[in-house]
């Protein structure tokens, strides 16, 4: 794959989020309403698209959860294939809501669910008492460590210093303070300008906004998108249509929920050029 410049997502590609992130996601669910969903399930929710933004994934466990408390047979997986059927995201999970319960249900359901909070315990622990303060500016109620202190780095030294051959961006769901702290632990210098996160005001991904303009601002006209979400790797296929002068290749990483042939199989379908075993295995694509 010839290509002039390289974008890159954090989570799963150059940071392992499965006892952060994704714990959090769990967690706050379990503080909040005291019960949640399976780990395992998570992934369900990031296969049915539209849920780059983790705030929105624990929105859409948690009216899963209250839902499941009014109708204790609703299957976790009937609930995300409604998802995934109606365009994903927390939208979609209204709509699997509306078509599960009868109208009286959902309102009580609606009633009880509190993103707001959610909000505040997900950021309590994943981030930890101190930066919660720091980075959120208010006073936290639960002490924690953090649980973004477990996050295992994928990226090797070597890997860092072959990708500094090609010119290098960043397109991410994190908060741009959360981006700045894993590129900082990973060791990776991306300049700001070259960086597109949650704050910034272009449409999250699948949306093929930040890429696009990361393009632009690369001056690349080939340019490939690594990530380890079906939704990553459809941003670089939505971008091909949205800007055909422009080629945007689609790289899954099997380091985040997909994993072994199934996982491979799965982002091909997504549109994935091609699909690699870790961002170390990416250079070696790239030469």
């Amino acid at each position: 794959m010839n290509v002039d410049a390289i974008a890159l997502d954090i989570d799963g590609v150059l940071v392992d989020v499965e006892h952060s992130y994704r714990r959090a996601i769990v967690d706050s669910v379990d503080h909040v309403y005291g019960e949640t969903i399976d780990a395992d399930d998570v992934q369900l929710f990031k296969e049915a698209g539209g849920f780059n933004n983790d705030w929105e994934l624990t929105d859409a466990a948690a009216l899963y959860v209250l839902a499941r408390r009014q109708r204790p047979g609703l299957s976790i997986r009937t609930y995300t294939g409604i998802i995934a059927a109606s365009g994903g995201g927390i939208e979609a999970a209204r709509t699997a809501l509306a078509d599960e319960l009868d109208p009286a249900t959902r309102e009580r359901t609606l009633d009880e669910w509190d993103p707001d909070r959610l909000r505040e315990v997900f950021q309590q622990l994943y981030l930890g008492a101190e930066r919660y303060r720091r980075l959120e500016g208010a006073e936290p109620d639960l002490e924690t460590t953090g649980y973004i202190e477990d996050e295992p780095v994928l990226l090797s030294p070597a890997t860092r210093e072959a990708l500094a051959a090609w010119p290098l961006g960043v397109v991410t769901g994190r908060p741009a303070a959360e981006a700045d702290i894993a590129l900082e632990r990973v060791g990776l210098d991306v300049p700001a300008e070259h960086r597109f996160t949650m704050d910034d005001p272009q449409s999250g991904k699948p949306e093929p906004e930040s890429l696009i303009a990361l393009a632009d601002r690369l001056d690349a006209d080939r340019i490939a998108f690594a990530g380890d979400t079906l939704d990553d790797v459809r941003t670089a296929a939505n971008a091909t249509e949205a800007d055909p002068d422009r080629e945007y290749l689609g790289v899954g990483v099997l380091t985040g929920g997909l994993d072994g042939e199934t996982g491979r199989e799965k982002l091909r379908r997504a549109g994935a050029t091609t699909v690699v075993g870790s961002v170390d295995d990416l250079p070696e694509v790239l030469e």
